[in-house]
């Protein structure tokens, strides 16, 4: 029974870390490091990320730097960032790579803040998902005899409350999110 409450709230945990990752990249007003995690640079012949060919910087709200430790690899991270798809256009100068995010107007704050509701969903479900096939397995273990009727109730209350946990967590993020994309 341990062991399907351990299994469950990792699981549980990775759905929640799939949920941050994928909203840390959705853009708000602010230049932030994290929007270009997702940004593969074509190094020497490899896919590399982009955070492990440079240090990427927000010196003030608007501007992204990023300072490549292989300066020969400046043209090549223009490139990445432009096909990026991420609406951005890079200024090479020289030895960095600057980029200017330009403010967010207030249709496209609604579309990511739809774009970020319809992640957490995603991420729910997955929670959800999690949950039933911890109750499965429980009720298979009942059946076997491993577990009493007290027991199986037991153990569903506490998936039940794992699941409350990380759906609230879920929420929090949700709701930071979104605050931070509204912010003008």
């Amino acid at each position: 029974m341990k062991t399907v409450l351990k299994e469950t709230r990792e699981r549980m945990n990775k759905s929640l870390e799939a949920f941050e990752n994928n909203v840390s990249v959705v853009r708000t007003g602010r230049a932030n490091p994290a929007i270009l995690n997702r940004v593969y640079v074509d190094y020497y012949g490899a896919s590399t990320p982009l955070n492990q060919l440079a240090t990427i910087s927000s010196p003030d709200p608007r501007t992204l730097v990023i300072s490549p430790f292989d300066k020969s690899a400046v043209p090549a991270i223009e490139k990445a960032i432009r096909e990026g798809d991420l609406g951005f256009n890079p200024n090479n100068q020289g030895d960095a790579v600057f980029i200017t995010v330009p403010a967010l107007n207030d249709e496209r704050r609604r579309d990511l803040v739809k774009q970020v509701k319809h992640m957490a969903e995603e991420a729910r479900v997955a929670v959800r998902n999690v949950r039933r096939d911890a109750n499965d397995q429980l009720k298979s273990m009942h059946k076997g005899g491993e577990l009493s009727e007290d027991e199986l109730h037991s153990a569903e209350d506490s998936i039940q409350d794992l699941t409350d946990e990380f759906i609230a967590s879920i929420e929090q993020r949700l709701k930071a999110k979104e605050e931070d994309i509204m912010a003008v």
